[in-house]
C-alpha cells in the first residue's frame, strides 16, 4: 500500500513530540520548550529527518491562524474599543520605538564595524521590523493555558501583539517594495494594503452578520457536533484565505471571523470545536521554529548570538515595561507585561526570511539574528510561566495584591458567576433567584432558538453542549463560582461531573435531576449535591402539611434537614405500583415474619440484610404502628419487616428472612 508523501516524517515529529512534551512538563516545564527542542534534534543541520519542511511549515501557519480565530472568539469590538489604549498607545508605541532603535543600531554597526559586510537602509529596515515583533502564538497559548490571558497584564500583552501583528503587513509592503520597487512607490503600496484591509475587515463583517449567523442557527437546530466542526473549521479556515488572497496576513482575517463571531450564541461551541486542531498544529508550528535553526552556525557565531539575545531580550523588557509606566499601569503589572513581551516572534522569522530572500541582509548576519531569535523563543516559556514570581522578585511586592482585578470579563475567584447548565424551566428559575439575590450568572444550552429568545432579552445565555468537558472549559469554568447542571441527561453527566471534578476540586457542582434513579452514580462522581425533583416535592409537601398539622417551623426544619442530609434515603424506596417495572428501582416490600421464621429473636443488625443491599425501613409489632428501627431491637414473632432494596436484592432478603429457622 502506497504511503503518503512526507506521512513518516510527520509521524515521527508527533511521536518524538509527544515524549518531549511529556518530559518537560513532568518537570514543571512549559511543553513548547519540548517542541521547539523536537525542531532543533529534526531539523536539517542535527538529525536531518524531516526533508519536506514546507509541507510541516504550511501545516504549522494553520495552527496559528486556528489559534488567532480563537482568540479573536474571546473578544468583540466593544472589547477591542476597550482596548483602543493598549492597541494603540502601547503597541504603536513598542513597535515605534523598538523598530527606530534597532534600525539606529543597526546602520550604526556599519560605521562602528567597517570591516565587516555592510547592512545598509534595506538591511537595517528589516532588522527594525524582526525586533519589533513578539510571538502571538507563544504568549496567547501560554497565558491562555495559565488563566492570564484576561488579567491586566494578559490584555496588555495581547493589545500590543494585535498591533504588530497590523503592523507586519506595512513592513512586508516596505520590504517587498525595496526589493522590487514598483512604478507607485512604497508610498501608493502601503495605501493600497491599507485600503485592502479595511475591504476585507468591512467584508468579513458583513458576511458574519448577514449569513454566517443564520447559518450558523440553522446548523445548530440539527444537533450534530460533525456539522458544527466543520462550520468552524470553514468560517476559519475561510476568513484566513480571504485576507491572503488580497496579499495580507491570513491570521488577521482569523482573527476578524472570531472577533465577529465573538459575540454571538455561538463562540463556546465554536471554540471547544477548533480547540484540538489548533493545539496539535501549534505544536507543529514550535517544531517549525526549531528546525530553522542552523547549528553550523553555533561554533564561530555563538558570542555575537548570545549578545544580540542579551540585547533583544532587555531592549524588549525595559520598553515595554516603561510604556506601561508611561501608560500609568501599576508597577508590578508593567514588569509582567514586559516578561511576557521579551522575545522575538514568529512573524519575525517570517520578515527575515524575506530579507534574505531578496540579499537585502548579508547570510552571515541573517543566521546569527535567526539564533538570537530562536533562543529568545526557548526562554520565552519560561519568562511566561514564571512572570508572576520574577515580577514578585523584582519590586519585592505580591503581584496578586499590586496587580488588582482585570476588566469585566475577568472573573476572580470567589467572585464569578454561576454558571448554569442548561436554561430551561428549572434554569431560568435558578437565574430569576439569583438575579433578585444580586449574584451573576451566565447559561448554556443546546436549543438555538431558546437561546437566541434569552439573548434578545439581553440575558447571558450562550449555545453550548453543557455535557462535554471541553465546552466548560470554553465558557469559563474555571473563573466560575458554582455550576449547576438542570439537563435532562443524568447517564451523560456522570462523566461530565467525573472529569470536572478531577479538574475543579474544590468548585461545587450541583446537579438536578428527574428521580433518584442516578443519585448514586453522580454522588460518586463528585456532585456536590444532587437534588431529585420527585424527591423534593415530596418534601416541600411534607413541610407544609407538618405546619398545618401545627409543628412549628424550627422542627419542620429540622425533620427536612436531616432527610437531606441522610441523602434522602428515607424517601428513595416506594412502594411498587402495576406500573413500575424498573428492575434497578428502589422499592419498599413489607415482609411478614411467623413464629417459625429464622429471623425471629435475632437482633436486626446481626441479619446480615446490609451484605445483600437491603436496609431495614420501618418495624410494625403486632397490634402497633410502624416505628423507625434500630439496629440492636430484636425480631419478634408476628413483627412485620419493611425492606427498602431492588426487586432482586428483595427477593434474596425475604427469602433468607422467612426461610425456617
Amino acid at each position: 500500500m502506497h504511503t503518503p508523501e512526507g506521512f513518516a516524517e510527520l509521524l515521527l515529529i508527533l511521536l518524538i513530540a509527544v515524549a518531549a512534551a511529556a518530559a518537560f512538563l513532568r518537570i514543571r516545564l512549559p511543553a513548547v520548550l519540548g517542541y521547539l527542542a523536537v525542531g532543533v534534534l529534526v531539523g536539517p543541520t542535527a538529525l536531518g529527518v524531516v526533508e519536506d519542511v514546507e509541507t510541516i511549515s504550511a501545516l504549522a501557519e494553520l495552527g496559528v491562524v486556528l489559534l488567532l480565530f480563537t482568540i479573536g472568539l474571546e473578544f468583540s469590538l466593544p472589547d477591542l474599543a476597550r482596548m483602543r489604549g493598549a492597541l494603540l498607545g502601547l503597541g504603536g508605541g513598542e513597535v515605534a520605538i523598538a523598530g527606530a532603535g534597532a534600525f539606529a543600531v543597526a546602520l550604526s554597526l556599519d560605521v562602528l564595524v567597517p570591516d565587516a559586510p555592510a547592512i545598509g537602509v534595506d538591511g537595517a529596515l528589516v532588522i527594525a521590523g524582526v525586533v519589533a515583533m513578539s510571538s502571538t502564538a507563544l504568549v496567547t497559548k501560554q497565558l491562555a493555558d495559565q488563566l492570564e490571558l484576561n488579567a491586566r497584564h494578559g490584555r496588555g500583552a495581547l493589545g500590543i501583539l494585535l498591533f504588530q501583528d497590523l503592523a507586519v503587513v506595512p513592513f512586508l509592503v516596505v520590504i517587498s517594495g525595496l526589493a522590487a520597487p514598483t512604478d507607485g512607490g512604497i508610498g501608493g503600496a502601503l495605501a493600497l494594503a491599507l485600503g485592502k484591509g479595511i475591504f476585507a475587515v468591512a467584508v468579513i463583517l458583513l458576511v458574519g452578520r448577514f449569513v454566517l449567523q443564520r447559518a450558523l442557527n440553522q446548523l445548530a437546530a440539527l444537533y450534530s457536533g460533525e456539522l458544527f466542526t466543520l462550520a468552524a473549521l470553514t468560517v476559519a479556515l475561510g476568513a484566513s484565505w480571504w485576507t491572503a488572497f488580497l496579499g495580507l496576513s491570513p491570521a488577521l482575517g482569523a482573527f476578524v471571523a472570531g472577533m465577529m463571531l465573538g459575540e454571538s450564541a455561538f463562540r463556546h461551541t465554536l471554540e471547544a470545536e477548533i480547540r484540538p486542531f489548533r493545539d496539535v498544529l501549534l505544536a507543529l508550528f514550535f517544531v517549525s521554529i526549531g528546525m530553522l535553526l542552523d547549528l553550523t552556525v553555533l561554533p564561530q557565531g555563538w558570542p555575537w548570538i548570545l549578545l544580540l539575545f542579551a540585547a533583544l531580550v532587555v531592549f524588549k523588557f525595559v520598553l515595554v515595561a516603561g510604556l506601561g509606566l508611561v501608560a500609568r499601569m501599576p508597577a508590578v503589572t508593567a514588569v509582567r507585561t514586559g516578561l511576557c513581551l521579551a522575545h522575538g516572534g514568529e512573524f519575525g522569522f517570517a520578515l527575515l526570511s524575506l530579507g534574505l530572500s531578496h540579499q537585502m541582509l548579508p547570510p552571515a548576519y541573517g543566521q546569527v539574528v535567526l539564533a538570537a531569535l530562536l533562543l529568545s523563543m526557548a526562554v520565552a516559556p519560561l519568562a511566561l510561566r514564571f512572570n508572576g514570581v520574577l515580577a514578585e522578585w523584582m519590586l519585592r511586592q505580591a503581584p496578586e495584591q499590586a496587580e488588582g482585578p482585570g476588566d469585566a470579563h475577568t472573573l476572580p475567584a470567589g467572585e464569578g458567576r454561576v454558571l448554569l447548565v442548561g436554561f430551561g424551566r428549572v434554569g431560568q428559575h435558578i437565574a430569576r433567584v439569583l438575579d433578585e439575590a444580586g449574584y451573576p450568572w451566565s447559561a448554556l444550552d443546546a436549543d438555538p432558538i431558546r437561546v437566541e429568545n434569552a439573548r434578545s432579552a439581553g440575558a447571558p445565555v450562550a449555545h453550548g453542549d453543557g455535557t462535554r468537558l471541553e465546552v466548560l472549559r470554553a465558557a469559563g469554568v474555571e473563573r466560575a463560582r458554582a455550576v449547576v447542571f438542570t439537563l435532562e441527561a443524568p447517564e451523560a453527566l456522570v462523566s461530565t461531573v467525573d472529569a470536572l471534578r478531577a479538574e475543579q476540586p474544590s468548585l461545587p457542582l450541583l446537579v438536578r435531576s428527574r428521580d433518584d434513579a442516578w443519585l448514586a452514580e453522580l454522588q460518586a462522581a463528585g456532585a456536590t449535591e444532587v437534588v431529585p425533583e420527585t424527591l423534593e416535592a415530596g418534601l416541600m409537601v411534607s413541610s407544609h402539611v407538618l405546619l398545618l398539622l401545627g409543628e412549628t417551623a424550627e422542627a419542620v426544619s429540622a425533620r427536612i434537614g436531616a432527610l437531606r442530609s441522610d441523602r434522602y434515603r428515607l424517601l428513595r424506596a416506594l412502594f411498587p405500583g402495576a406500573a413500575d417495572a424498573e428492575p434497578q428501582a428502589q422499592q419498599l416490600r413489607a415482609v411478614h415474619l411467623d413464629r417459625h421464621a429464622r429471623a425471629v429473636g435475632r437482633r436486626i443488625a446481626d441479619l446480615g440484610l446490609e451484605a445483600l443491599g437491603v436496609q431495614v425501613a420501618g418495624l410494625r409489632r403486632e397490634g402497633g404502628d410502624e416505628e423507625t428501627p434500630d439496629a440492636g431491637d430484636v425480631v419478634h414473632a408476628e413483627d412485620t419487616l419493611t425492606l427498602a432494596g431492588t426487586p432482586a436484592a428483595l427477593d434474596r432478603a425475604e427469602a433468607a428472612l422467612v426461610r425456617r429457622g
